[in-house]
């Protein structure tokens, strides 16, 4: 098992293809399923110990891969059953299904086993699991969904309601996690859309997902990140390559004997109507790490090494400025609108944020000559961009194209995306960082990578992942100004 940082994000599409290369050169399906269900029969093992191991299979190949599991494990000496869903449909699945000698239980009779395996639908589910929907041409009723009757055979596709003594897919999934000491999904938990991250059906919250070859969107993006635990990637001999990929840990700068305060990088904060916000972004500059912090506009007090000077064109004419932050408490009045106006011709790297965005015509920026990072949440992305319904993925490098710009597109799912195509998601944050303020702790974090001259998309990732491991060293209950504090110890942690 493989932990997922740094590692290629793939969607169903892309994975397909990068299996059909492997297959091109002579490997069989049946020998990557084969590759597939070993490496979860090994993860299984070292997880189960001596307890009963419940493998559900479904009618494809995440079945197929079950198949091969539970027969690996019984050879391995473990006491393994297998419930499925229906008999296999694909022929690889088939082979998979004869190779196990095992009884196979029906999924509405089977009984609960401490730990308990998911391989009902993986990559590639386009609708509900129990959705009575008429199967279209081409396309395996495996993927349309199904409702169990008694004999555990697809029912639902486009008949009568079940009856009241039937169970549906989702209930029998959620009653075995529930009695299970232990849930693992194979390569994700069943119901959920690969690219989206939609929940098509509401799974079990598993506690360990195995992704196959590659990480998948679902497993970063909300709502289904949250069903899939911790993530562990499982190689299976497929090469995998990507514009997308997991946050990393940064690499960061520090500085040796030649060091003075503006070679660590001078942040320059734009103050507004909400002067707290601007003062939480600076104190943010200076815990991660910026040499010199000066704020721009009317603020007072603690701390005494924030430099705070009115804001004027005087001001901002400092050369020696890496990165001019605007946004945080801005206001959105004729004053906010001038000091907008007059920092996107600064010719500073700008991070812009909060009330700016609302203020912004992303065509106006997409000619500036200076790096530029966006910053928004739902909210002000919609304003900017548009609404739409495509993933969130595909949202945020457009936007970044279109602008431009670096778009780090906030939420308990950020991503983040550069104009030429790259793309980066980080792993899920504290829940806490739901309070006031902490977006204006993360724009003055990027301002001090962007000042310390690194890459803008490598600013934005550095800024991402000090706020989010700041996060994770405060535990519950936090609030904005203990989050610009932490910043300390998550950058002393590199």
């Amino acid at each position: 098992m493989i932990g997922i940082e740094g590692q290629p994000v793939l969607t169903a599409a892309e994975m397909r293809a990068a299996e059909d290369a492997v297959i091109a050169t002579g490997v069989s399906v049946e020998t990557l399923m084969e590759r597939a269900g070993t490496a979860i029969a090994g993860a299984v093992r070292r997880l189960a110990g001596a307890h009963e191991v419940l493998i559900l299979c479904g009618p494809g190949n995440n079945g197929g891969d079950g198949y091969v599991a539970a027969r690996v494990l019984a050879e391995m000496g473990v006491a393994v059953r297998v419930a499925a869903l229906s008999e296999p449909e694909t022929d690889a699945a088939k082979a998979a299904r004869a190779g196990w000698r095992g009884s196979v239980e029906t999924l509405v009779e089977a009984k609960p086993a401490p730990i308990l395996v998911d391989a009902l639908f993986g990559t590639g589910l386009t609708r509900p699991l129990d959705a009575s929907t008429t199967p279209t041409p081409n396309r395996s009723p495996a993927d349309a969904g199904a409702q169990l009757n008694p004999e555990g055979l697809p029912s639902g596709l486009s008949r009568a309601p079940a009856s009241a003594g039937e169970r549906s897919v989702v209930e029998c999934l959620h009653s075995l996690a529930n009695a299970a000491q232990l849930s693992i999904a194979v390569d994700l938990p069943s119901g959920l859309a690969t690219d989206s991250g939609e929940a098509r059906s509401t799974p079990p919250v598993f506690d360990l997902t195995l992704a196959l070859g590659a990480v998948k969107p679902a497993h970063l993006l909300q709502p289904a990140a949250r069903y899939c635990g911790k993530i562990r990637l499982l190689d299976i001999g497929v090469a995998t390559a990507s514009q997308a990929e997991v946050l990393r840990t940064p690499i960061l700068p520090t500085p040796g004997p030649d060091s003075h305060k503006y070679t660590r990088g001078m942040v320059a904060i734009v103050a507004g109507t909400m002067s707290g916000a601007a003062d939480l972004a600076a104190l943010a500059a200076m815990r991660a790490g910026a040499g010199y912090v000066t704020l721009l506009g009317g603020s007072q007090g603690p701390p005494h090494a924030l430099v705070r000077t009115p804001f004027s064109d005087h001001a901002l004419a400092n050369d020696r400025i890496g990165a001019l932050v605007i946004g945080p408490g801005l206001g959105r009045d004729d004053t906010a609108k001038a000091r907008l106006d007059t920092a996107l011709t600064s010719n500073h790297p700008l991070i812009i944020d909060g009330d700016a965005l609302r203020l912004l015509d992303p065509d106006r920026i997409k000619d500036l000559k200076v790096p530029v990072i966006l910053t928004p949440h739902a909210g002000e992305f919609d304003a900017l961009f548009g609404k739409s319904d495509t993933d969130k993925i595909t949202r945020a490098r457009d936007a970044a194209t279109r602008a431009n710009a670096v778009v780090v597109f906030k939420g308990a799912d950020t991503v983040i995306a550069a104009p030429d195509g790259r793309v980066r998601i980080a792993q899920g944050s504290s829940d806490w960082l739901s309070t006031a303020g902490t977006g204006d702790v993360l724009a003055g974090a990027i301002g001090a990578m962007l000042a310390a001259k690194l890459d803008p998309i490598d600013a934005a990732c550095a800024g991402v992942w000090l706020h989010s491991d700041a996060a994770r060293r405060l535990g519950p209950a936090f609030i904005a100004d203990d989050l610009a504090e932490a910043l300390r110890s998550a950058r002393a942690s590199l």
